[in-house]
Order: C-alpha cells, then sequence, then structure tokens
C-alpha cells in the first residue's frame, strides 16, 4: 500500500513537472478536458435547476388536478379544423358537475383571458396577469397570503368588486403603505383590494403570481357575458386523494357528454387535461434536453482525451531514459504502468477541476443576476470529477502500457 502511495506522489510531481516545464502545451491539452467538464456539468446543473424550479412551482398543486376545457396541452389526433368547432366549457356546466361528481374535492371555474393595467390614484401598473376564477381556485392551487384574505363564496357568487394583488403589483401600486381596504381602478371598474399574495419569485415560463390579480369570475361574466371571444373558460378540477384517475375521467367525461346530450357516436368535444400528463411531458423534454447536452459534451472530452494521451505520449520519450534506469533496478512493469497512468488522470482531475470551478463561478453570478437559483449538487461534482478520472484512464492506458513494456537496456540506450 505504501509503494502505491508512494508511486501516487511521483506521479503527481511528474504532473507537477510538466505543467511547469511545458505549460502551454500542457495547458492547451488540458483545455479540452476543461471545456467537457464544463458542458457537460453546466447542462445537468441547468436541467436540475430547471427540474427543481418546475416541481417547485408545481409544488403547491395536486399532479392528478384536470383542467376541463375546448383546447388540449398536448399533441392529439382530432384534426384542428375539428376542435376549432369545439364549444366552450359553460359555467351551468361547471355548476351541474360540481354537484353531481363523486370523489371531488373540489371544482372552480376560471377565464383564461389577456393582461391589464391597473390604477391607484397617481399610480399605474400595466400588464397584469388578470386571473378571473371562482372562490374554490385558493383550496386547488394554495395560495399564501402576506395581508388579507382571498374572496368568499358569497363575494364570488354574487360577482362582488373585490380584488387579490400579486407581491410586486401591490408593491408597486401602494409602496409600503397598507394596502388592504384601498380602491383600485380595473376594467374602468373600482375594485377594493382585500388580500396580497406573499413573494413567489418567477414561474416557470416566466409567468408569477407577484405580477398576477385575482377577481371573482361572476364579475368578469356579469360585464361581458359568457359568450365573449377574449374569454378562454376552463373547469378546474381537484379529484379526492386516492382515487382512481381513470374511472374519474371516465365519470367526468360521461356526465358532461350527457348534459351536452351528446350521442353514442359522436366523439368527445373537450379535452380532459391531466396536470400529471402535463409534468410528465416536461420530464420528457428535460430528460432530452439532458441528453442532448451530454451527447454534445462527449466530443469535447473526445478532444480532451486526445490531448492528454499526446502529452502523456511526449512524456514516455521524453523519460525513456529514467524508464530504463527503473527496470534495470527492479521495477516492475506495473509500477511503470500505474505510474503513466496516475499521471494521465492526475493531469485530467486538475483540468475537470478547473471546468467544475468555472461552473460553480457562473452557478453564483447567475443566480445573483436572474431571478433564478442555480444549483451546482453535490451529485454533479462526483459526477465530472468521476469523468475526470474516466477520461484520464482511457487516455493514459496505451501511453503507460507502451512504458510499461519497453525493454530495459534499450531504453536506457535510447535515452543516451
Amino acid at each position: 500500500m505504501l509503494v502505491y502511495l508512494r508511486l501516487l506522489k511521483e506521479s503527481f510531481g511528474f504532473a507537477m513537472n510538466a505543467l511547469r516545464n511545458n505549460k502551454l502545451r500542457t495547458l492547451l491539452s488540458l483545455l479540452g478536458v476543461t471545456i467537457g467538464i464544463f458542458s457537460i456539468i453546466a447542462v445537468l446543473a441547468a436541467v436540475d435547476s430547471l427540474d427543481k424550479k418546475i416541481k417547485k412551482d408545481l409544488s403547491s398543486l395536486d399532479k392528478n388536478t384536470i383542467y376541463l376545457m375546448r383546447f388540449s396541452f398536448g399533441p392529439s389526433e382530432i384534426p384542428q379544423w375539428k376542435r376549432e368547432q369545439f364549444p366552450d366549457v359553460k359555467y351551468d356546466e361547471y355548476e351541474y358537475l360540481k354537484s353531481s361528481m363523486n370523489d371531488l374535492d373540489q371544482m372552480a371555474y376560471q377565464f383564461f383571458v389577456g393582461r391589464e393595467s391597473l390604477k391607484f390614484e397617481s399610480e399605474s401598473v400595466s400588464d397584469v396577469n388578470i386571473v378571473p376564477v371562482s372562490h374554490e381556485f385558493i383550496e386547488i392551487q394554495g395560495l399564501e397570503f402576506e395581508k388579507g384574505r382571498f374572496y368568499n363564496e358569497s363575494e364570488s357568487n354574487s360577482g362582488a368588486p373585490v380584488i387579490v394583488l400579486g407581491f410586486d403589483i401591490a408593491k408597486s401600486l401602494f409602496g409600503e403603505s397598507e394596502p388592504i381596504g384601498k380602491n383600485i381602478r380595473l376594467y374602468g371598474q373600482r375594485f377594493t383590494v382585500i388580500g396580497m399574495l406573499k413573494k413567489q419569485g418567477e414561474g416557470m415560463f416566466g409567468d408569477s403570481n407577484d405580477t398576477s390579480a385575482f377577481i371573482p369570475v361572476n364579475f368578469l361574466r356579469r360585464l361581458y357575458g359568457d359568450n365573449n371571444d377574449a374569454l378562454t373558460p376552463v373547469i378546474l378540477v381537484k379529484p379526492d386523494k386516492g382515487v382512481d384517475m381513470d374511472a374519474f375521467k371516465a365519470e367526468l367525461a360521461q356526465k358532461l357528454r350527457n348534459y351536452r346530450g351528446m350521442k353514442i357516436d359522436e366523439i368527445d368535444n373537450f379535452f380532459i387535461n391531466v396536470l400529471s400528463g402535463f409534468t410528465d411531458l416536461l420530464d420528457g423534454i428535460i430528460s432530452a434536453m439532458r441528453g442532448g447536452g451530454i451527447l454534445i459534451s462527449v466530443f469535447s472530452f473526445l478532444v480532451g482525451g486526445f490531448g492528454v494521451a499526446n502529452i502523456m505520449f511526449v512524456s514516455v520519450k521524453e523519460r525513456t531514459n529514467l524508464i530504463g534506469i527503473q527496470k534495470s533496478l527492479g521495477a516492475k512493469n506495473r509500477f511503470i504502468l500505474f505510474q503513466f497512468l496516475f499521471e494521465a488522470i492526475i493531469l485530467c482531475v486538475i483540468g475537470g477541476a478547473i471546468g467544475l470551478l468555472i461552473v460553480w463561478l457562473l452557478s453564483l453570478l447567475l443566480t445573483s443576476v436572474l431571478d433564478f437559483e442555480f444549483v451546482l449538487s453535490f451529485w454533479n461534482i462526483l459526477i465530472g470529477s468521476g469523468l475526470s478520472i474516466v477520461v484520464g484512464v482511457i487516455s493514459g492506458i496505451l501511453p503507460a502500457i507502451s512504458a510499461s513494456k519497453l525493454d530495459p537496456v534499450e531504453a536506457i540506450r535510447t535515452g543516451m
């Protein structure tokens, strides 16, 4: 064991000597390993950070949450022209399904609408994401409040002019002043602020509750009616925990078909979009991004491996005389092989460490500049270190074998 520790120490010394004596040649050769480690770990760290962000943003939602609407979240076999003829879900359908569905936890009715401006006295905020939705929404999404509350069932059903503001919107309009009870203007109407949400941060698609405002859906129904093309209605459905989702979806589809008076041979003119299907789609995209990044990084590893192998062949040639002397004094082939193999591994670990350092510094920079936590996990550091060792073994094995097989007499004679 002590022999191999001494061997490792000598190999480290030879590696450092190569860096000192041939700085440019060695650094250029290690550049490939550095770029390779940087590329693959940067991709893994970015994808892992994105995955963590998505899971955090969706953590408040049950994966079995259903979005019942005329549009599909994913690809559909139904032709587009036929999908465009599908009717919107109606408020009376929401009321019927809510009262008749089994194994139902919560159900809400929401409009997807455009962005609007909010005004308070001389202050105004534009590009606000307006969320007209019924009172059950808070039980489905689990909003957290800095101040105030969400509107209740009575306010929701009557379409009361009350509003809940996202953190950034409230700060833009009121600064450090108390927002609760203040009156603001939206759609040319006066709304009373009853709630302010906690700071959330930017969402996975750039959206966020921080820049949103929530109002009773019935206020907008009363203002614009149910047949406005600018409004896209959706029914949010949260089943009871542990429910058989296939049976639940089948019951939901059958009840809506019956309510719409559809014939047996007619296809469903609505889509039951389950959030878990959407998250599975995102997981597939993330896996593809991870695989593509790794594939691209492999080419950098190849370049780096050839570079290190070139250094090691040159090192064998330069130390031929020393190899011959070591062998003549009794050094075994295994000793010589490990000496050069350890040297190649050490060189690659140095290159990999530089790459990891760059990724770490970049993660700190991006986290401080962007509203996004860029994480370099311990697992990714282990992957980077392990890959450096693997590249060192692969690129150093042939030069090490050639050095170990040198004839001592010929080696001494060649080196003289």
